[in-house]
């Protein structure tokens, strides 16, 4: 996947030196082995900047809602899915952006990597093929990439682009016979008691940190339920409680909306598994109405829609 940063840079240029768009939304490498940064970029003498490798997870939609100007934004699968649903709930113009699809092949998960390391230090990460090669001090160790993948991107079929202007690279073949609800079903089959003590235990790390709703492109209303006050919808506090409510009112919101990005769980600075609500969600949504977010760019969510006529007893 590294080659497609010349590719980027390349679109990057073009586009910047004739004036298609104002800025260009894309990744540069962080400071920090495995940390690759979002970067906007105005000025074409700045585009190498940019740079494309599989610690490019950062969620890019996350940075459209109410732009002004033109922007060019570098998007894999999940990003132009949410770039579909921002499309849909009026956040960004269609005629304002240039999407440079990336075909992915599903990003690494640093913490795997770093669990693999078991202590050491990495100083370097290097992607070569479907290798992940990490040096530090007095080592050098070689991992299979599959392995390391983030737990949605495992298990993610929609790796192309759903939208775009233009691609760095051939569409990739995308999974197939893919169990994504395995861990949502045995969660189904608890009874109520064990499963409330399992969503007990999940959230019980959790400090209220909001990182995963500042992660998450779906979170960009001005002001979020949990910082209101009037009236206040919940707690302050680190009360169970509390938490537990945040993290329930937090998935309803992103009903039908998810694309199972993984934002949330890369932000997650404690790890806790967020995807657990919003997964299921994701599964209902996709059995009752045969909807998956994102997918479509023309019509309207399910959960977006109303007509005086459902058949549904609940709108009599």
């Amino acid at each position: 996947m590294v080659e497609y940063t010349r590719k980027i840079q390349d679109i990057a240029k073009r586009l910047l030196s004739e004036k298609k768009v104002d800025a260009v939304i894309g990744y540069r490498q962080g400071s920090v082995p495995m940390m690759n940064e979002p970067i906007l970029v105005r000025e074409a003498d700045k585009i190498d900047q940019l740079y494309w490798d599989s610690f490019c997870g950062v969620n890019l939609a996350n940075y459209l809602p109410k732009r002004k100007e033109r922007l060019a934004i570098v998007a894999k699968g999940c990003d132009s899915r949410n770039i579909v649903v921002h499309l849909q709930e009026g956040q960004i113009k269609r005629d304002q952006i240039h999407i440079i699809g990336v075909p992915c092949r599903g990003m690494v998960d640093r913490r795997k990597v770093r669990a693999k390391l078991e202590g050491q230090e990495p100083l370097r990460v290097v992607e070569t093929g479907d290798q992940i090669v990490v040096e530090g001090k007095d080592f050098k160790e070689t991992f299979k990439k599959a392995d390391l993948l983030q737990d949605n991107c495992a298990i993610c079929i929609h790796r192309n682009p759903v939208l775009y202007d233009e691609l760095v690279g051939e569409l990739v073949t995308e999974q197939s016979g893919v169990d994504r609800y395995e861990d949502v079903r045995a969660v189904e089959d608890m009874d109520p008691e064990a499963r409330w003590k399992y969503f007990e235990e999940l959230v019980r790390p959790c400090i209220r940190c909001y990182a995963c709703r500042n992660a998450c492109p779906l979170c960009y209303c001005p002001t979020c339920f949990v910082d209101e006050s009037k009236p206040q919808w919940m707690g302050k506090s680190l009360d169970p409680t509390d938490v537990r409510t945040f993290h329930f009112m937090r998935a309803f919101h992103c009903a039908g909306r998810c694309t199972d990005c993984g934002a949330c769980e890369r932000a997650c600075p404690v790890g806790i598994k967020v995807r657990q609500f919003t997964k299921k969600l994701e599964k209902d949504i996709l059995e009752l109405y045969h909807f998956e977010a994102g997918i479509i760019p023309e019509g309207r969510p399910p959960l977006d829609v109303y007509r005086p006529d459902d058949p549904e007893k609940f709108i009599k």
